[in-house]
């Protein structure tokens, strides 16, 4: 019995709405066989979507009027159909899928695996081959490095979508498989930023020139260990693909790790440290005054947000082994700690402009002190908590809610 044949899926994502289509066209490249799917999300909070399916030169646009305007609704009520319809079309042998700036490629990837639609999830249909990120290289340096939000570029996924460019650039850019960068740097030196940026970010991603690529070529790059639409264990190894950890272009990668809790209001303080001169951080986070959880937070562009993880292995709630990746299980061995269990610190910080020194040193000082230590947890649950009210889950807005762990990142431009 032959396994069921499921239809090739291209992802392509970007903040740049004209590298995005170029990238996308020159992947579909006129192609009768292949279907550019693109929904245009900029109406999207007034409930208007604009679809548009392109098969060779014909072109299709359909306006959607959603109950609820939002990229959850989007792709739930007309891209998870639409790519079973197009999977069982016998004419169409791919699809290339054009996602709009503010969709986050990771979200729409678990989508596509683990939303059933109807009575089976469209994964049953569909096969994701590769996850591409269309580079600007002409405004990438500024993108990653600026504060500008979504909302101010009229790129936004909702009313109140506050993530930074800087944030949904990078996290393409981290997800991809393949990079392809479109238009050129403004010299030698933006170029060096951003070879330099992208290897610390993307080590494992091969970059393509535009100029000399098409859906062979690109096949062909992609890495045999490739994700392909499959999401990173957040209690895994943060540092996929092994990036440079010399300093390049001003970019250093800082490793901070500890083994006790940090205090929460010392650290609410400590935070500001990776919103100036940063490029990116993201991480494992054991705060005192909540000893069962796992936190997750990420910064990029001026914002910062933190999630919840779920509880450790050594929680009382902490779920069975046997239930965890191999990855999870594996770290959790090495680093286990008679008290402590598997709870740690990791946090990964790629600096631009920051001394990596002093943003260690002021992490470190959040950090429980010896005899806060030896107090015990009945004295930390007394701690005041600033982080509190950080743990709602994120509107369904901006991201689709799979689970307790898929969604950390609240988008939020403070502190």
């Amino acid at each position: 019995m032959t396994a069921q044949h499921r239809t090739p899926v291209i992802v392509v994502s970007g903040v740049s709405p004209g590298a995005d289509r170029d990238v996308a066209l020159r992947l579909a490249g006129g192609e009768p066989a292949t279907a550019l799917v693109h929904h245009d999300l900029r109406q999207v909070s007034s409930g208007v979507v604009l679809r548009t399916v392109r098969r060779g030169i014909e072109e299709t646009t359909t306006t959607l009027e959603l109950a609820h305007g939002c990229v959850a609704c989007t792709v739930r009520e007309d891209l998870l159909p639409l790519l079973r319809r197009l999977a069982a079309d016998t004419g169409v042998e791919r699809v290339v899928l054009q996602l709009d700036e503010a969709m986050d490629p990771e979200q729409v990837c678990l989508a596509i695996e683990h939303v059933v639609v109807g009575d089976r999830t469209v994964g049953d249909d569909v096969e994701i081959t590769a996850v591409t990120a269309a580079i600007d290289a002409s405004t990438f340096v500024d993108d990653v490095t600026g504060d500008d939000t979504m909302a101010e570029r009229g790129l936004h996924g909702s009313p109140d979508d506050e993530r930074t460019v800087a944030h949904v650039a990078l996290a393409q850019a981290e997800f991809a498989d393949v990079l392809v960068c479109a238009g050129r740097p403004a010299d030698a030196w933006s170029a060096a930023r951003t070879n330099a940026i992208l290897e610390r970010v993307a080590p494992s991603a091969p970059v393509l020139d535009l100029a000399v690529t098409d859906l062979d070529t690109l096949l062909a790059t992609v890495p045999a260990h490739a994700r392909r639409g499959t999401g990173d264990d957040p209690h895994g190894s943060l540092l996929r693909g092994q990036p440079p950890l010399h300093s390049d272009c001003g970019m250093t990668v800082t490793v901070f790790s500890a083994r006790r809790p940090f205090h929460p209001e010392r650290l609410h303080e400590a935070v500001d440290v990776l919103l100036d001169g940063v490029l990116r951080a993201r991480g494992r986070v054991w705060i005192a005054s909540q000893p069962d959880i796992a936190l997750w937070l990420e910064s990029a562009g001026g914002g910062l947000g933190v999630g919840h993880l779920g509880p450790w292995l050594d929680s009382p709630e902490g779920p069975d082994w046997n239930d965890v990746s191999a990855e999870r299980r594996t770290l959790a061995s090495l680093r286990w700690d008679p008290l402590f269990g598997d709870r740690d610190q990791e946090i990964v910080v790629i600096s631009h402009e920051a001394d990596p020194q002093t943003v260690e040193a002021t992490l470190r000082a959040a950090l429980l002190t010896d005899a806060e230590l030896a107090a015990g947890r009945e004295e930390w649950a007394r701690y005041p908590d600033p982080f509190g009210t950080w743990h709602e889950e994120p509107c369904d807005e901006t991201e689709l809610e799979l689970s307790d762990t898929d969604s950390v990142y609240n988008g939020r431009n403070e502190t």
